[in-house]
């Protein structure tokens, strides 16, 4: 099997998100194996209207019936760009609901209609003659107040909760990622932890809720399966399997099992527990902690960042991340560059792209179809070198990126110099220098855009492989998942094994 990666929960202009439906499967197909791209559809205990609500009301009203009347289209331009073996797509709406928590429904059938429910289970019930699953999404909100539900949550109609989005962190109530958004704080009564403790059993997804039609956006949520192939009916089995992951944006790669059974599984309990993990990361790993039953069970601390290398074996392999951004230009900035790399070569070279930052409608905000089309590709790639483009923006505020970024895995030694020439200007950087720390550059005298070479990070900081036992049952099901941070403060949850008594 293979990871592949996708977004299940995105929007753009179908409803009250903005940008065109093209362009934002163009932005996910850049980046990503699968995505689906979400209409709001439905909230049928929306709060009455009045002249404090009469905005959002409105809005919601309006995305509806936007995307009632051009349903048939949406359908069959989700269907178009589904090019098995390159490309997946899947369909879906979403329900908000006050009583059970936001879903969205997500089916691999392109026959599938928009009805309307009082509930999400309802709604699934509904669609029975074809294959749905409704995903649960910023659960940790309130009970009551657009947070989950536990009490009326069922496996068999939602095998995955969305754990970490635009949103933020629903894992904890101490979680990294608070929420912010205007629908307020986190409730531990309704976070992952508290579910998993009340013995509720799903997969984690993570996913963008990006409202600007930018699938993957970088940062906003991700969501990693393990697939047979990249097909609908591959991507399909593996969520009913629960064979997923959450990461924040870095696609880590992770391979976690439980006597052998892999995560998302259900194992019985013969006594003894071999817990086995693998990661390879896309920055020096900070920690790892193994969470049994919701409660940090075993930890392992990688390296630290602090204090530079001074020494590297004569030839290794190294990752080195180039950032673009900064400056004050909120229409955006836009670059193209190139990168060459004299001695050693490219294993592999990961986009880190962000769309606008964009949650959802405000008064005033001018519907743009084109809003999401930021030219972000890469272009091409060697063994030496690579092109891209991309936009960027000035960054929403200090704690919000809108830059872009490229990581390059290297082959190389400490006299491998890694070039970079962007909008006529050229820096280059040897990997001995990096690994001594990071190196920016700036493109003007002042409020300038700027370019970022991080410290280089050697292959013994970001992979790692680890074993425990455990022998110590708690309940009549117990279940391990993974927590996986970097330095950079990228994240990856694993979905849990629940071994079975």
């Amino acid at each position: 099997m293979k990871l592949l990666w996708g977004d299940l929960h995105n929007h753009c202009g179908i409803t009250y998100g903005f940008g065109s439906l093209e362009n934002a499967l163009e932005a996910a197909k850049e980046q990503l194996d699968f995505c689906a791209i979400i209409g709001h559809a439905m909230w049928p205990d929306m709060p009455k209207r009045s002249a404090e609500l009469e905005f959002l009301v409105d809005f919601h009203l309006e995305g509806f019936a936007k995307l009632r009347t051009n349903w048939e289209s949406v359908r069959e331009t989700i269907k178009e760009w589904n090019v098995p073996g390159q490309f997946v797509t899947l369909q879906g709406y979403e329900i908000h609901s006050s009583e059970f928590g936001d879903h969205h429904i997500l089916s691999p059938s392109d026959e599938i209609p928009l009805v309307t429910a009082e509930s999400p289970a309802k709604l699934v019930a509904a669609l029975a003659p074809y294959q749905v699953i409704a995903v649960p999404h910023h659960v940790g909100y309130t009970p009551g107040y657009r947070g989950m539900n536990w009490d009326a949550f069922s496996e068999h109609i939602s095998p995955v909760v969305e754990v970490f989005s635009k949103h933020g962190c629903s894992m904890s109530d101490s979680s990294p990622y608070a929420y912010l958004h205007t629908m307020g704080p986190r409730d531990s009564r309704n976070t992952i932890v508290h579910a998993i403790q009340r013995g509720k059993r799903f997969g984690f997804a993570g996913s963008t809720d990006h409202h600007a039609g930018y699938p993957g956006s970088y940062g906003d949520g991700r969501v990693a399966v393990l697939a047979a192939e990249k097909t609908r009916e591959a991507v399909w089995e593996a969520l009913l399997a629960r064979r997923t992951y959450a990461i924040t944006g870095d696609k880590i790669a992770c391979h976690f099992t439980v006597n052998g059974a892999i995560f998302g599984s259900e194992v019985k309990d013969i006594g003894s527990r071999q817990l086995q993990l693998e990661v390879t990361a896309c920055d020096g790993i900070e920690k790892i902690t193994i969470f049994k039953n919701g409660k940090p069970w075993a930890l392992a601390n990688g390296t630290s960042s602090i204090s530079p290398i001074t020494s590297v074996p004569a030839k290794g392999k190294y990752k080195v991340r180039v950032e673009l951004g900064w400056g004050d230009n909120e229409q955006g900035y836009e670059w193209q560059a190139n990168a060459h790399l004299d001695s050693g070569k490219i294993i592999s070279i990961e986009t880190c792209f962000r769309g606008r930052s964009v949650l959802a409608p405000t008064p005033g905000m001018r519907e743009n179809p084109n809003m999401n089309a930021l030219g972000n590709k890469l272009i091409s790639s060697t063994e030496t070198g690579a092109q891209w483009s991309c936009t960027t923006f000035k960054n929403a505020t200090t704690l919000h990126p809108q830059t872009a970024a490229l990581i390059f895995e290297i082959e190389g030694d400490s006299s491998s110099v890694l070039t970079v020439e962007a909008n006529g200007s050229t820096f280059a950087y040897s990997i001995g220098e990096l690994l001594t720390g990071s190196r920016s550059v700036h493109m003007k005298p002042h409020n300038s855009e700027a370019i970022l070479f991080h410290r280089a990070v050697p292959v013994s900081e970001y992979v790692f492989n680890g074993e425990w036992t455990d022998t110590e049952k708690e309940h009549d099901v117990d279940a391990y998942h993974v927590e996986i941070k970097q330095w950079n403060g990228q994240f990856a949850w694993i979905s849990p094994v629940f071994v079975i008594a």
